[in-house]
């Protein structure tokens, strides 16, 4: 399948979606939106592939935000459209059945850091900024961080990073739980693939449950979303490999 704006690399069960506009600093415009659909509907059927990492093109940016020059001629109706179809794509990418990690290698910013927000993990690189700065625009965050930002760091952070519009750098990003881990830029490729290839040696029926039920954590249900995967597991293939590779003191071969 070919990508207007973006590159997809598959190396094993790792692949690796790399935003491809960097002459506006890869922002999100209706394209790349079409082609991170696309893709991620393809990657969540691709039996082959156990992991996903996020990354921008060139040194300065991951995702510099939305693509603003398309703003002027929206009309409130296609604006609603535009909000439902962000929410509908990076819903997508939260709720897939594999890991997907956000390699964050400069500007994170509005669109962008939503992006990145909807990713189930965050590394970035030293040289990152982070924030929402649509209220200098007379807007508000439209493709979920209103709502993922306060999970991850908490209200009255959130809060703060909205109302102020400030970026901030990837080390207090570190500090608030927004990012994971921070390398210098060099390293930080090297390191997510690092932690994919740990992830993939694991039991993908596994993990699947476990994102639905993280996911979860923050309804009613969660709890019972657990209890009933643990049940439901142990009546997979992958639950039968790994005790029995326990059992025989030997590494689990997961397809």
């Amino acid at each position: 399948m070919n990508y207007e704006s973006i590159k997809l690399t598959i190396d094993g069960k790792i692949a690796i979606v790399t935003i491809n506009r960097p002459e506006s600093l890869n922002a999100l415009n209706a394209g790349v939106l079409n082609d991170l659909e696309n893709v991620f509907d393809h990657l969540d059927s691709e039996k082959t592939v156990n992991c996903i990492i996020v990354t921008g093109s060139g040194e300065k940016s991951f995702v510099a935000g939305a693509d603003i020059k398309e703003f002027p001629s929206l009309t409130k109706e296609q604006a609603t459209e535009l909000s439902k179809r962000g929410h509908l794509i990076f819903n997508k990418i939260e709720n897939l059945s594999k890991p997907v990690i956000a390699a964050i290698n400069g500007f994170a910013l509005g669109g962008g850091l939503e992006l990145a927000m909807s990713c189930h993990i965050r590394y970035a690189s030293e040289n990152a900024k982070l924030g929402l700065p649509e209220v200098t625009l007379g807007l508000i965050p439209g493709y979920g961080g209103t709502q993922r930002l306060p999970k991850l760091v908490g209200k009255g952070i959130a809060n703060e990073m909205i109302f102020s519009a400030k970026m901030i750098t990837a080390e207090k990003a570190k500090s608030i739980g927004l990012v994971n881990e921070v390398f210098p830029l060099g390293e930080l490729l090297p390191k997510t693939k690092e932690l994919a290839e740990q992830i993939v040696k694991n039991s993908p029926q596994g993990i699947a449950k476990a994102i639905k039920a993280v996911n979860a954590s923050d309804s009613e249900k969660g709890m019972e979303k657990e209890i009933n995967s643990f049940g439901e597991l142990f009546a997979q293939d992958d639950f039968k490999e790994g005790v029995s590779a326990f059992i025989e003191k030997r590494k689990p071969i997961f397809n």
